[in-house]
């Protein structure tokens, strides 16, 4: 047992596979619910999960190429994209456009985010959103490869640094556990990932645009998050997802804005 208010010790390998399970759809690898001590350790891992599912994504990209058109072939890779994550994040989107936008105050918003059911800032959300995920993709030309891989990894780098960063708005529930184990070196381990995808996306492409999407990515992240907490006490499970979506996405518009400064 860890001391009162320490979080409980987890092995790297049962984090990992804890992050992979939470964020992914995979076999269940550990055939048992984790502790809330690896789920914790596991937010430092997030954007190594990131890179897994840039990995899977660049194959159908790959393979889709020999079977499909341009604008067919970037339908099938979104399709694929959602599919992966269990559409785990964008659920959480459209929860937060009908909280954030919907209501008067901060204890309504937050019972928004709690119903099932989609309004009418879902549901224009989410359609513009994977419209403008579509657009960008089918844009990206030379940038494909780089958007693919790192806009996963910093989206999920954006899950990390907030869970760790801000105040849960919620007393209980998933989201609580996770915050209440994870600490600044997840943070750490999860900035140096994506540090990391950054430098192997500069050398593999370009520095000018990379650059442009760390300070996009950034700009998003700082913007979502404080959005946020004008609205509400705190963040919640849904505006992680949605800080996800929303930095995934801005990394695509800024690839498609710069690649041609390569």
């Amino acid at each position: 047992m860890s001391p009162p208010g320490q979080p409980e010790r987890a092995s790297h390998l049962a984090a990992f596979l804890a992050a992979v399970q939470f964020l992914l759809i995979s076999p269940a690898f550990i055939r048992r619910p984790f502790t809330t001590g690896e789920l914790g350790a596991a937010v430092g891992f997030y954007p190594l999960v990131g890179l897994i599912l840039g990995g899977l994504l660049v194959g159908m990209d790959w393979l889709s190429s020999w079977l499909f058109p341009p604008l067919v072939r970037s339908a099938v890779v979104l399709t694929v994209w959602v599919l992966l994550t269990g559409a785990l994040h964008l659920d959480g989107f459209l929860d937060a456009c009908d909280g954030l936008l919907g209501g008067f105050t901060p204890e309504r918003r937050l019972e928004i985010m709690r119903d099932e059911r989609v309004g009418a800032y879902a549901l224009s959300g989410g359609i513009l959103l994977l419209l403008i995920q579509f657009s960008a993709l089918s844009a990206l030309d030379g940038a494909r490869l780089a958007a693919l891989f790192l806009a996963p990894v910093l989206g999920r780098w954006g899950i990390a640094l907030a869970l760790i960063a801000y105040p849960y708005a919620r007393s209980s529930g998933l989201g609580r556990e996770i915050k209440d184990n994870a600490r600044f070196p997840q943070a750490v381990l999860a900035t140096i990932f994506a540090l990391l995808a950054l430098l192997g996306a500069t050398w593999l492409y370009s520095p000018r645009p990379i650059l442009a999407v760390s300070i996009t990515a950034l700009i998003t992240w700082l913007a979502v998050t404080r959005f946020t907490l004008k609205r509400i006490p705190g963040l919640t499970g849904d505006i992680y997802g949605a800080i996800n979506l929303l930095v995934e996405t801005s990394v695509l518009l800024a690839l498609v804005a710069t690649q041609d400064l390569v």
